[in-house]
């Protein structure tokens, strides 16, 4: 069967995937569509061999490895769609959901937050407002001969 699919998958600058590495199978659907789901293969299932794809770098597959740890069946990572009525469009979507889990999983992880002390400002501030709800909370309270 012929796919529609781009030579290349363009996942993010510096990362493109060959079409040669990705499996395609089509089966039927439980989806909508009615009579035609008993006899169109409309259910896609995108694989993609992340374990053995010489198109990653050491850096990037072992990052997607330990993200994608509990999706991968033998370092395969499997897309299933079977959302839409049509093969096509479920090839679409799978390549869709392909590109996005890709992008996220090899993403580089972001900068750790450097601790800053307190301003001067928001101590003081901090300090006042403990004051302020402390003097309510005393003024609140019953004397001894209040009663």
């Amino acid at each position: 069967m012929n796919v529609m699919v781009p030579r290349e998958i363009q996942v993010r600058p510096g990362l493109v995937l060959p079409a040669g590495e990705l499996r395609w199978r089509y089966s039927r659907s439980s989806g909508p569509g009615g009579q035609g789901v008993n006899t169109a293969d409309s259910r896609v299932e995108l694989s993609f061999d992340l374990a053995g794809s010489p198109t990653l770098s050491a850096v990037l597959r072992e990052r997607a490895m330990t993200r994608l740890a509990g999706r991968l069946h033998d370092g395969v990572l499997t897309i299933v769609a079977s959302e839409h009525r049509s093969q096509l469009r479920n090839r679409e979507a799978a390549l869709e959901r392909l590109v996005d889990t890709l992008q996220a999983a090899t993403a580089r992880p972001p900068r750790a937050r450097r601790a800053t002390a307190p301003s001067r400002g928001s101590v003081e501030r901090r300090l006042q407002a403990k004051k302020r709800r402390s003097s309510t909370k005393r003024n609140r309270r019953s004397g001894p001969g209040d009663e």
